[in-house]
C-alpha cells in the first residue's frame, strides 16, 4: 500500500500493489496519479533512504518536484563520512544537537529510453548532524546484537535458535553454509568477535544525514519537515493493528480493494478526530473508546448506552455529541446521523 499523506497528517490518496513489488517501484506512479487528479503543479517529497535512489531523484527533477531524503551515513561515500565526522562548521541546535550542511553536486545514474545509462550531476544540499539520543539508541541497539552474538560464539548451536541474524554481522570466521544454515566446523578459523567492524559502526553513533533538492531552504525547515515522517509511519501501525489492514484472508480483488478502501476512509476519519481534539488523544484510546461505546435496544424505539469515559467526553466536546446520555430514542440517533451527513 502506498500511503501519501499531507503536512497535517491527512492520507490524501493511497494505491495497492503487489506484495511482491520493491518500495522504490511504488513512488512513481501514485506521484503521477495524485498530481493529475489533484492538478498539484510542484510537490516535495519527504521520504527515507530506502526510496533515496537515483530513477527516484531523477524523476522528481524532470517533473519540476523536489525531495528531502534520508541519507544512510554507514553506507555513505568516503568523503561525505569524512564530512560528517569532521566537527568544523557544527553548530548546537537545541540541547545536545549539532547541525551542519552544505551544497554539494551529486552524480545521478539512470536507464535512457535504449536501456544505457546516463549519468549526469545535480545540486543537492547535505544536511548532517549529531543527537545524543541517537547516539545512546545505537549503542543500545548494538550492545543487544553483541551480546547475541558473544552467546553464539560460546555456544554455536544456538545459532539455529535465532530468528533474527543482525548480530551476525559482528562475528568473524562463523563458517555457515549459505543454503542450508549449517554451521560447518573450521579449526584454522575461530568465531571471535569483529571488533575493528564493531569500532567503526560506533564512530558514526549519533549522526545522522539528509539529502534536499531545496537548496534555499533552511537546515531548520528541512529538519522539521523531515520529522513529520513519523506520521506516516504511525499511520501505517494505526492501518496495521488498530484498524486491522493486515493480515487480508481475501482472494478476490474487488474484495480487497474495498477492504483497503474502509481502512483508509477510517483512518481519514481518526485523524480527522485528531485535529478535532488537538491530538491530545492517542489513536488507539480513541478506536476502542468509541467501539464501546455501541448502544442496545431495549425496547420498541428506545436504546441502552452503558458506556463513557474521558475520551468520549473529549471526542463529543469536539464533535458536539453528548455521549453521556445513558438512553437515546431512535429519532435521537437518527437526528445525529443526519447532522453527520451534513
Amino acid at each position: 500500500m502506498g500511503l501519501l499523506m499531507d503536512q497535517n497528517g491527512l492520507p490524501i490518496s493511497y494505491q495497492l500493489f503487489s506484495g511482491n513489488t520493491n518500495d522504490c517501484l511504488t513512488l512513481r506512479p501514485i506521484l503521477k496519479s495524485i498530481k493529475e487528479r489533484y492538478d498539484i503543479k510542484r510537490m516535495i517529497i519527504v521520504a527515507d533512504k530506502g526510496l533515496n535512489t537515483s530513477n527516484n531523484i531523477a524523476s522528481h527533477i524532470l517533473h519540476g518536484d523536489g525531495y528531502i531524503y534520508a541519507q544512510s551515513v554507514r553506507k555513505a561515500s568516503r568523503e561525505l563520512q569524512a564530512y560528517v565526522l569532521d566537527e568544523q562548521d557544527y553548530r548546537v541546535w537545541g540541547e545536545d544537537f549539532r547541525i551542519k550542511s552544505r551544497l554539494e553536486p551529486r552524480t545521478i545514474h539512470i536507464n535512457n529510453s535504449l536501456g544505457k545509462k546516463v549519468d549526469f550531476s545535480i545540486e543537492q544540499k547535505q544536511i548532517v548532524f549529531y543527537s545524543r539520543d541517537y547516539d545512546l539508541r545505537a549503542k543500545a541497539e548494538r550492545a543487544a546484537a553483541i551480546a547475541k552474538a558473544q552467546e553464539i560464539i560460546g555456544s554455536p548451536s544456538r545459532l539455529s535458535l535465532l530468528q533474527d541474524f543482525g548480530c551476525m554481522k559482528y562475528i568473524k570466521h562463523l563458517n555457515v553454509d549459505a543454503k542450508t544454515g549449517e554451521l560447518l566446523k573450521d579449526k584454522k578459523k575461530i568465531p571471535v568477535l569483529d571488533l575493528e567492524k564493531i569500532r567503526e559502526e560506533e564512530s558514526f553513533d549519533g549522526y545522522y544525514a539528509l539529502v534536499s533538492s531545496e537548496l534555499d531552504m533552511s537546515d531548520d525547515a528541512i529538519i522539521n519537515t523531515y520529522r513529520g515522517l513519523w506520521q506516516i509511519e504511525e499511520s501505517f501501525r494505526i492501518t496495521k493493528g488498530d484498524l486491522e489492514a493486515r493480515p487480508v484472508y481475501l482472494s478476490n480483488r474487488d474484495h480487497i480493494d474495498a477492504h483497503f478502501l474502509t481502512c483508509f476512509v477510517s483512518l481519514l476519519l481518526i485523524r480527522c478526530l485528531q485535529l478535532r481534539t488537538n491530538k491530545q488523544l492517542p489513536v488507539g484510546q480513541m478506536i476502542d473508546s468509541l467501539r464501546r461505546a455501541g448502544g442496545s435496544l431495549i425496547e420498541e424505539g428506545l436504546y441502552v448506552f452503558d458506556y463513557y469515559d474521558d475520551v468520549l467526553k473529549e471526542i463529543g466536546e469536539s464533535v458536539g455529541i453528548d455521549f453521556s446520555y445513558k438512553y437515546r430514542h431512535e429519532k435521537e440517533l437518527r437526528h445525529l446521523v443526519a447532522q453527520v451527513k451534513k
